[in-house]
């Protein structure tokens, strides 16, 4: 198969990607932005290149927008660019409430043949940002080290 691009934004956090979705308004970009203040690096804001490899979905920035994210008010700002990762976790906002405490597993959604965890997420004004690192740590697929992503971030 080969790479789609993705209406996602995307951070990698040690070695995982998160994709986060969500309807425009819904606080992508700005948890993307939160969560970039505490150390995860830009894979792409509004849309990732994924591609399957060695059964991972590997998330890359597209080329016509990588290393930049908007910044709603203020407008595209260059970030540095983090090395592509293994998706683990799709965090969906702007949908109905999610669960006060999901059930493990979480559904999965099958994008180019590899099951990712989807977890619906509210980005609410309560630490958006630790919240969703606490949920690729519970939720999230977790992978071996390879030579296809370098950690932005150790944990």
């Amino acid at each position: 198969m080969t790479a789609e691009v993705h209406q996602a934004s995307a951070v990698a956090i040690g070695g995982r990607a998160l994709l986060i979705e969500g309807p425009p308004g819904s606080g992508k970009s700005s948890l993307a932005l939160a969560l970039i203040d505490r150390g995860a690096g830009l894979i792409g804001d509004d849309a990732v290149t994924l591609a399957p490899a060695d059964g991972r979905l590997i998330a890359a920035p597209p080329p016509n927008i990588a290393g930049l994210i908007e910044v709603r008010g203020v407008g595209l700002v260059p970030l540095p660019c983090a090395s592509p990762a293994p998706a683990a976790l799709i965090l969906t906002l702007g949908g109905p409430p999610p669960e006060r405490l999901p059930l493990a597993p979480l559904p999965a959604r099958t994008i180019a043949g590899v099951a990712i965890p989807v977890l619906a997420f509210d980005p609410g004004p309560v630490a958006p940002a630790l919240r969703a690192e606490w949920a690729l740590r519970v939720h999230g697929l977790v992978f071996e080290p390879s030579s296809l992503c370098a950690p932005v971030r150790s944990d």
